[in-house]
């Protein structure tokens, strides 16, 4: 019996009794394209109009089984970039192309992921054997610096990028609740104090069981905020 494919990563099936005496250099080859589908790296360059069809040649190393492909060129219209249908496999892709155009990700005759045409970021895709899924879509839009999700559970700590810069919410685009232990409060990392007295504080708000207190942080008092009970809840 012949030797036969695999369906995917097209390595080389050998059947029993075939191949004397060069059945290692199958097996070897069939190894170096395994290397491909886990670790290999292409840059592809794209055609300015068309694109790029991957290829996936039987029992030889081709650009589609690499796990993780950068896009190169200067296109000047929609592109399309293609790998043949019926294959299943994971891809990790960068769009380093220039020029304000789409580019999509695509199976022959199925349908695919598409990056604007002024993202050029990474997407992490998979085929399914009929069409490519952007998973990257479900994680929301990491190059751009914002997520998009309809929840979010961490189990550390979320830390902004730098000192003092971004906000949480916005003047109209603000959080419903907020849900706090003991609340910090520093105005030191700004060029200026407040717009009172000019001054610059660090406190911290605790609460207690009847009272609610203010921590002053560099003097290190300490102070009872008075409250007064509404009147008919006396």
């Amino acid at each position: 019996m012949a030797n036969t494919t695999s369906a995917n990563l097209k390595l080389t099936v050998q059947q029993t009794g075939e191949n004397s005496g060069t059945w290692g250099q199958f097996t070897n080859t069939n190894l170096l394209i395994l290397e491909q589908a886990i670790g290999g790296y292409d840059a592809v360059g794209l055609n300015a109009t068309t694109g790029a069809t991957l290829t996936f040649s039987n029992g030889v190393l081709s650009n589609g089984k690499n796990q993780v492909l950068r896009l190169t060129g200067t296109i000047t219209s929609a592109v399309n970039v293609i790998i043949p249908d019926s294959i299943e496999k994971t891809y990790l892709v960068e769009n380093a192309t220039t020029g304000a155009f789409t580019v999509t990700f695509k199976t022959t005759s199925g349908t695919g992921a598409t990056w604007s045409a002024t993202d050029k970021g990474y997407k992490i895709l998979y085929s399914d054997g009929t069409n490519i899924v952007d998973i990257t879509a479900d994680l929301g839009d990491i190059t751009a610096g914002t997520v998009t999700s309809g929840g979010i559970t961490a189990t550390g700590n979320i830390v902004p990028g730098a000192n003092d810069t971004y906000d949480l919410g916005a003047s109209g685009n603000v959080w419903r609740n907020l849900y706090t232990g003991d609340l910090h409060l520093s105005n030191q990392a700004k060029a200026e104090g407040n717009f009172v007295d000019g001054s610059k504080g660090n406190w911290t708000l605790q609460e207690g069981e009847n009272d609610i207190f203010m921590i002053n942080n560099i003097s290190k008092e300490k102070f009872k905020i008075k409250l007064d009970k509404i009147k008919g809840d006396l």
